[in-house]
């Protein structure tokens, strides 16, 4: 802090300070504007890229805006936690345990950001506060390499989700912000990796209000997220970031955000070189500026200078964006005294701590989705077990752990080291890597060798998949060359071949074999689902990931995370990749025969549901609450994530979707226990978009779903509800 004196006013000390804006008395509308007014245009114009320079003059320190925090505190050269990819953390069905896992996030991006703050250090990249997450885009398509970013393929999971660690992210408090959250990719933008500096993504207004946009409007008009990314495709022939219908219509004047834009990376040059669009570099900062994106990252906004001199667009519209930059820096405490931010205290001492680790390793366990268990073969009694062959790409791979977007913790816990630490000094552990993700190990040993090895054990574990090597953002899944990959995409929903043909020579040996999959989406398991005993979906999942998974195999814990995506029967199933139409696409709106539904997952111990009670009828407008009681029935003590969803009549419409989740919650119940789960329903849930894209509640029958899964596909209660009433319209 620069502060000029310290001097008495009626006994009181008063402090004066060089500016305005250094005074944290004043308020932040009078600090943004006095900042602004000091600086050159070619200052302002230097503060809307994503490496903002300091001004020595005014005492303002460099900021690097570029941060990542997608399931931890992402690239950094400090040890930190780190948690299960984002489509694992779906699959926990946990808001809590997800905004808790983003507040563990912030502190430690807190500490790592105030010891910069001290030491003036704040320019360098993936230092900052400002974390480029949540991705909250719909995972429509199960080949896209990037939807392992996000909360899977559901509008609603995704906007609670996403809610849920923005809350964690930006704190409580009142002014200041702890982090600050940024939602992404605004929007439609949901693969093909390959094309996406060019592609043109249209889709009907159904469709972009009904499937694209919810999860954006609930993180952005009720979570209050303070930034947004705009995407790199276009949308309706129109760059993301220039578009005027997105940016400047949808976003700031129908929901009213007031926080910043920031471009994908290197997304306005794509105006001029990939789109299209713009004749030149000038021309394409212009329009972005002007339809709303503030900040760059990339190396094009300098040419503002020039779209000044030509008239093209004016200081003052700079200053509009630059003051929302400003705004941001300010609720971080950038410009403040230590005592006045509530979360300058934060310490070293909180990196990697025993109660983040743990939060890490609670996550891994409520991740974990069992998709079969033939003749109940799980769990695994280690009395009873004298030798495991552990095999496969995946039993001892760290990086595979960690996924994409990822921190350094101090310790990866790999299912081999996680069984040597469990049974090591009682149980013979044969481990064998057999093959690699995706090929045959060169010179190493056949098949038939792996299984005759292999035979030897009373179980085989095989632990395979894939990894954001193979899977993930163009650029960063650099495995490619293989079939079924492409572009940092899936060609295929099948597991590789080759791990498939190993499976079938150690099924021949009639020894029980488990399959654990680790990947950031579905395999369709078309031979293993019928052939395995048992398959534990075991995603990405973080430092604690082998513990997770060995706690699942031998009863330490009774799994109950549930598929966040729809497992399709075969690669015919899946439409055109390029085609953004929700027509026969996830759960809501596909009408074949699944493998695994949205929403399934299998326990160790069993659940009732009865006496689902609402009132019968319900005008428009008015909330409901609807309740049902869960019965542990089983053996074991375990989770239950308990969902409810929404079936409107059909009538022949191809609009309405087939059934729509619209509440869950992960409850805890003791063997014989039982327990009332209440949700409320909002007008908002028991509507439906139309043909223009409006949120509209009608009077009609509806079907309310309260059970372990979708209607019809898992135990459950049914009730029938009359609305009643004038229409009404959410929005």
């Amino acid at each position: 802090m620069l502060m000029l004196a310290a001097i008495s006013v009626n006994g009181l000390m008063a402090q004066t300070y060089d500016y305005p804006f250094r005074n944290p008395d004043l308020a932040l509308e009078v600090r943004v504007k006095d900042i602004i007014s000091r600086l050159t245009l070619e200052e302002k114009v230097e503060m809307m890229k994503y490496t903002a320079p300091a001004v020595p003059r005014l005492g303002i320190p460099a900021y690097n805006w570029w941060n990542e925090a997608l399931h931890g505190v992402a690239r950094t050269k400090e040890k930190v936690t780190v948690f299960p990819q984002a489509i694992g953390m779906a699959a926990t069905f946990d808001t809590e345990a997800l905004q808790k896992m983003g507040d563990i996030t912030a502190s430690e991006g807190r500490a790592i950001f105030n010891e910069d703050l001290r030491t003036g250090k704040t320019g360098e990249i993936y230092r900052g506060l400002t974390y480029w997450t949540p991705n909250i885009n719909i995972f429509r398509d199960p080949r896209w390499g990037r939807g392992q970013e996000t909360y899977g393929e559901d509008p609603y999971l995704t906007g609670k989700m996403g809610s849920a660690i923005v809350r964690g992210l930006e704190g409580d408090d009142p002014y200041y912000l702890k982090a600050v959250a940024c939602a992404k990719h605004f929007a439609v933008h949901s693969g093909p990796e390959a094309n996406r500096h060019s592609y043109d993504a249209r889709t009907s207004w159904y469709d972009l209000w009904d499937t694209y946009l919810p999860a954006f409007h609930e993180v952005i008009t009720k979570a209050k997220v303070h930034g947004v990314m705009c995407a790199y495709n276009r949308y309706e022939g129109q760059p993301c970031c220039g578009n005027n219908k997105l940016l400047q219509d949808i976003l700031r004047n129908q929901w009213d955000f007031d926080g910043y834009v920031t471009s994908d990376c290197w997304a306005v040059s794509d105006f001029v070189s990939f789109h299209k669009t713009h004749g030149n570099r000038t021309d394409a900062v212009v329009d972005a500026v002007l339809n709303g994106t503030d900040m760059e990252c990339g190396n094009s906004y300098q040419k503002l200078l020039q779209g000044v001199q030509r008239g093209q667009i004016s200081e003052k519209e700079i200053n509009v964006s630059l003051a929302r930059l400003f705004r941001i820096q300010f609720k971080m405490g950038m410009y403040d005294p230590a005592d006045r931010v509530p979360y300058s205290g934060i310490g070293r001492d909180v990196l990697e701590c025993d109660a983040h680790k743990a939060h890490a390793y609670r996550m891994a366990r409520e991740s974990m989705v069992l998709l079969e268990n033939h003749r109940n073969i799980l769990p695994l009694n280690a009395d009873k077990i004298r030798r495991i062959a552990l095999v496969g790409p995946n039993i001892d791979n760290e990086k595979t752990l960690l996924a994409n977007y990822f921190g350094m913790p101090s310790e990866v816990i790999t299912p081999y080291k996680s069984l040597v630490k469990r049974v090591g000094r009682s149980i013979q552990i044969d481990t064998i890597q057999g093959v690699g993700i995706a090929k045959e190990l060169e010179g190493g040993p056949t098949f038939a060798q792996i299984a005759a090895k292999a035979k030897r054990a009373d179980v085989i574990v095989f632990v395979g998949g894939i990894s954001a090597d193979y899977e993930g953002e163009a650029g960063d899944a650099g495995a490619g060359g293989y079939t079924g990959f492409y572009g940092g995409d899936r060609t295929t929903i099948q597991l590789p071949r080759v791990q498939t043909e190993l499976m079938k020579a150690l099924k021949k040996t009639g020894k029980p074999l488990i399959l654990v999959n680790m990947s950031g989406s579905v395999m369709n398991f078309e031979w293993e689902s019928g052939n395995v005993d048992a398959i534990l979906q075991a995603w990405y999942g973080g430092q604690a990931g082998g513990d997770a998974i060995v706690d699942v195999l031998f009863g330490d814990y009774n799994p109950a995370g549930r598929m966040p995506l729809t497992t399709y029967m075969s690669d015919k199933d899946l439409p055109d990749f390029e085609d953004y139409s929700m027509a026969n696409r996830t759960y809501r709106y596909f009408k074949g025969k699944v493998r695994y539904p949205f929403g399934y997952g299998l326990s160790y111990t069993t659940f009732a549901y009865k006496s689902m009670s609402c009132r019968p009828t319900v005008r428009t407008g008015e909330s409901l609450r609807v309740t049902a009681t869960v019965e542990n029935t089983g053996k074991r003590d375990g989770d239950e994530v308990v969902q409810l969803y929404v079936v409107h009549p059909q009538n022949g419409n191809t609009r309405v979707p087939l059934c729509s989740l619209k509440g869950f919650k992960r409850i805890h119940l003791e063997k014989g226990e039982s327990k009332n789960v209440t949700f409320t329903l909002a007008p908002e849930d028991l509507a439906l978009v139309d043909e223009q894209g409006n949120l509209i509640e009608k009077a009609g029958e509806v079907s309310i779903h309260i059970g372990g899964g979708q209607p019809g596909k898992a135990e459950g209660c049914l009730g029938h509800l009359t609305i009643e009433g004038e229409q009404y319209s959410v929005y």
